[in-house]
């Protein structure tokens, strides 16, 4: 594989002797009605020249893999070389995107789901059309030519051209509109763990990510946001920086403070010296209707609005089979309440932006999930149009859903233009945690009906959180429903004769966003320990119980029975001196995979929590890339573990009392449990993976150490628990 490069659209666009095809990938199927006659954007392309191929990536590569696996795609159906292919990020501006929302947007699992027909027709569009330049060329029937190694031969004359030779030819030949796919059977690329072309760029230190850009002229700067969330900037003393012998007016280094809605910035030279002057500015602050907010009243406020007589507006989700009737007839009920907590996203790489904007241009350098958001809200703000806008994505170094938001492009954006210089900035770890979109708290009650022969006959489920939606997509919101509150409920696969989903939309004053898996690591959580709280009442094994609730979903069922022969099940985990072994076992279907979770827990007499091993299983369909559909499994699954472990996010008058990973802390190597990965062959389309790990290990755990001590955990973190206490 070949390094990873960057090109401008203008250098795409600009080369000669080339073929350049440019294909659509939509984020979301469109609606029936529109499908086939809305225009699409182009905003991803294939390049074939002499230099080989360059397969330009409209997704973001935050570590997921898109820049491995959406290139195979390509790669398949163009019957090429996989060591002459190239991949880089998409150009984006107002001419290749924006034209579509979503079009560059990556989020949701979807990247390879959605490309996976979109990107096979253009690698197979392409061989059409090199193929038909050859036997323009060579005049022999295009029946006679095969394709080998990025090469087109004709066996009958022993002629044989490369690629790169045809481009220019290829060039002027119509695109075929429906072009044959290969048999799965023939593929020699998908299904293949090859390597990725991103990782010698960042083995070396190569690749760019946003905090490696750097301009001609390049200024730093450090913010500091109001404490109180939602607050805004009252006024500012920047006196103890002046320095009237400078031509800034502030002391050497030091270019500028700015004023932002709910923010200070000092901008200077190098980006430690403007956070230590950040320091030495006075600041007072309008707090704003959430001074008093806190954790303290939040968490029963979420509670109260369970109750059946509560006031707020209650949104049904689902509703399948008499419920009613169920509950009544049942001979047994069994009910819990399950809370979970607000939580930051806290990827490696902090939040930050690098922007160039004059009077008729703004360009930006950034780490984003949501290339499309910003063409449409930087023009107003600016005063520009969207062509005058362009976004060069680099590599994202985690992001989990938090770069979707673009408070902190937008920034850069407006620092830039305040001081006339290309500006970076850069959000300390304390801004950013405490200046999240947080995942939304949530508390949840299930009531579950039993018959006379312990059968589930009804499930009631009500699900009070806020509503991110109603901030991000306000048109989603269908009757006061927000869906990703309620999602992973629904559509889990168990056959339960009667069910009741319904929501209530509870908002809090503190800002919530997608967080990896949204709602499903909620409702995972939730649904996958009251499945084992009705196996314990029953008296059976929480493996028996599953697989009886799943004869109706065969998928599911092969998933569950990969992950608990590969944990060997039902046999206890051996013992241990001076402490309880437990197993525990969680099943969730979400973004189009389904994933089985076993986890196996110590707990010492004294309390000591240790994960020992994680065992998963996954049918995401297709597999494209096996080690990184491992590597992402395994991804989510520490992630969805460190957060189930010790993550939270507190409140305190109106402020955030996290502030960094020392009581905001993550795993680390020295906890982190053996994890092995099993993949069912499935020929299913392919599902979603970077999320789909998430949700299940939250309830493994917890469902791991009532197996090791008998006591059952419904809310997170673990951490908040004496385990020696009984």
């Amino acid at each position: 594989m070949s390094p990873l490069i960057t090109l401008s659209r203008r250098a795409v666009l600009k080369g000669t002797g080339a073929l350049i095809l440019g294909f659509q990938l939509p984020f979301l199927p469109l609606p029936p009605a529109v499908a086939g006659s809305t225009p699409m954007p182009v905003n991803a392309w294939l390049r074939i020249s002499a230099a080989g191929v360059t397969i330009l990536v409209a997704k973001a590569e935050m570590g997921q893999g898109v820049f491995t696996a959406l290139p195979m795609l390509v790669a398949e159906e163009l019957d090429v070389d996989w060591q002459t292919v190239r991949a880089g990020p998409a150009p984006s501006d107002a001419g290749t995107a924006g034209l579509v929302p979503g079009g560059m947007h990556t989020g949701g699992s979807t990247s390879v789901s959605a490309s996976f027909l979109p990107l096979r027709r253009a690698g197979a569009a392409a061989r059409l059309m090199l193929m038909a330049a050859a036997a323009r060329l060579w005049r022999v029937p295009i029946t006679e030519l095969t394709t080998a190694n990025g090469a087109v031969s004709h066996a009958a004359t022993d002629r044989r051209a490369g690629y790169g030779a045809l481009a220019g030819l290829a060039a002027r030949q119509p695109v075929p509109p429906d072009p044959p796919l290969r048999d799965p059977a023939t593929w020699t690329l998908i299904g293949r763990s090859l390597p990725r072309p991103d990782t010698p760029a960042k083995v070396t230190g190569l690749a760019r990510f946003g905090l490696d850009i750097r301009l001609s002229d390049l200024l730093y700067a450090a913010i500091r946001h109001c404490p109180v969330l939602g607050g805004t900037l009252a006024k500012i003393d920047a006196a103890a920086l002046k320095d009237k012998s400078t031509a800034t007016g502030y002391r050497a280094g030091i270019v500028a403070v700015v004023s932002l809605p709910d923010a200070v910035a000092v901008v200077a030279e190098g980006w430690w010296q403007a956070q230590s002057a950040l320091a030495e500015v006075a600041v007072s602050w309008n707090e704003g209707a959430n001074a008093g907010l806190a954790s303290t009243t939040l968490d029963p406020t979420l509670s109260k609005a369970l109750d059946p007589g509560n006031p707020r507006a209650i949104a049904i989700a689902a509703s399948r089979g008499d419920i009613d009737r169920a509950m009544a007839g049942a001979v047994r009920v069994v009910e819990s309440v399950y809370r979970l907590p607000f939580l930051a996203h806290a990827p490696l790489e902090p939040m930050n932006a690098t922007a160039s904007v004059t009077a008729t241009r703004c360009e930006l350098w950034l780490p984003t999930q949501d290339q499309e958001r910003y063409l449409t809200v930087l023009p107003p703000l600016l005063g520009l149009k969207p062509d005058q806008i362009a976004i060069h994505t680099t590599f994202l170094g985690g992001s989990f859903g938090r770069r979707l938001e673009c408070d902190f492009g937008v920034e850069a954006a407006l620092l830039s233009r305040a001081v006339g210089r290309p500006v970076q900035v850069i959000w300390s770890r304390e801004e950013d945690i405490r200046h999240d979109f947080y995942r939304p708290a949530s508390v949840s009650r299930i009531t579950v009906g039993l018959d006379g022969a312990n059968r589930p006959v009804g499930w009631r489920h009500r699900v009070v959180a806020p509503s991110i939606l109603a901030r991000v997509r306000p048109m989603a919101l269908k009757d006061g429903l927000d869906g990703a509150a309620v999602a992973g409920i629904a559509d889990q696969p168990y056959a339960l004769p009667a069910l009741c989903v319904d929501y209530v939309r509870q908002d809090t004053g503190v800002p919530v966003g997608f967080w990896r898996s949204v709602g499903h690591g909620n409702n995972a959580f939730s649904v996958e320990s009251m499945i084992d709280e009705v196996a314990a009442a029953i008296d059976r094994d929480p493996c028996v119980l599953r697989r009886e609730l799943l004869a109706g979903s065969p998928r599911a069922l092969r998933v569950l029975d990969l992950a608990t022969d590969q944990a060997g099940w039902p046999r206890p985990p051996a013992p241990v001196a001076g402490g309880r072994r437990g197993r525990g076992l969680a099943l969730h279907q979400a973004f189009g995979s389904v994933v089985a979770e076993v986890a196996e827990v110590t707990v010492s007499d004294d309390g000591r929590l240790r994960v020992d091993r994680v065992v998963a299983a996954i049918d995401c369909g297709v597999a494209i890339n096996p080690d990184l559909i491992r590597a992402q499994l395994e991804g989510g699954i520490l992630f969805g573990l460190s957060a189930a472990l010790t993550g939270k996010i507190t409140i305190d008058k109106g402020r955030v009392v996290q502030s960094n990973f020392h009581d905001a802390p993550v795993l680390t190597l020295r906890d982190a449990p053996v994890i092995e990965v099993h993949i069912v062959d499935s020929a299913e389309p392919p599902g979603g993976v970077g999320e789909a790990g998430t949700p299940p290990i939250a309830p493994a755990l917890t469902n791991a150490i009532f197996a090791a001590t008998g006591r059952r955990l419904r809310s997170l973190p673990v951490g908040d628990y004496d385990l020696a206490s009984g």
